[in-house]
């Protein structure tokens, strides 16, 4: 029984705890509609999003880790690579608008999920969470915590052209 306790340790303790297994990678997103953060009788939903690739990332002003990882946000939304949008995360309005207007706004808009019940429905652990999403409303990666240089670059954007070159037929 102590060696099956040690095998089970050692394999728990060599994996990578931004690798969380998602039961929804592969399956449909979660369907939702929620007010825009800047415009909040407007509403957002994924399935405004049919047809193209995009980035859903789950941050908020009193998450840390967003506050490191947004500097990158920022680069990659400027690359124009993929649009990224925003599921402002169990926040306040005032604090979320107050820390975009601060660091500046990578989202080409942002949701506001007050209650956090879309980010259950999405299996979010916490901020920040990043989900990309292909044309047909299916999710084909989850990272959980920041996206760094290397997330960005090894495993978001080959995913992203290979998923954008499937959809042109090419």
């Amino acid at each position: 029984i102590f060696l099956v306790l040690v095998v089970f340790l050692a394999i728990g303790l060599g994996r990578d705890p931004h690798e969380v297994p998602s039961p929804l990678i592969n399956k449909a997103a979660p369907t939702f509609r929620l007010p825009q953060l800047n415009e909040p009788t407007k509403t957002f939903s994924a399935e405004d999003m049919r047809g193209k690739v995009w980035i859903l990332n789950v941050w908020a002003s009193w998450c840390i880790a967003c506050r490191d990882e947004h500097p990158l946000l920022l680069e990659y939304a400027k690359s124009g690579v993929v649009p990224i949008y925003g599921l402002n995360y169990k926040d306040k309005r005032e604090d979320a608008l107050g820390w975009l207007e601060e660091l500046g706004d990578p989202y080409v808009l942002s949701a506001a999920d007050l209650d956090g019940r879309v980010g259950i429905d999405y299996g979010v652990y916490g901020a920040p969470e990043t989900y990309v999403i292909d044309q047909s409303g299916t999710i084909r990666m989850k990272h959980v915590g920041p996206v760094t240089e290397d997330v960005w670059s090894q495993q978001v954007l080959p995913l992203v052209q290979e998923l954008n070159r499937q959809g042109t037929g090419k």
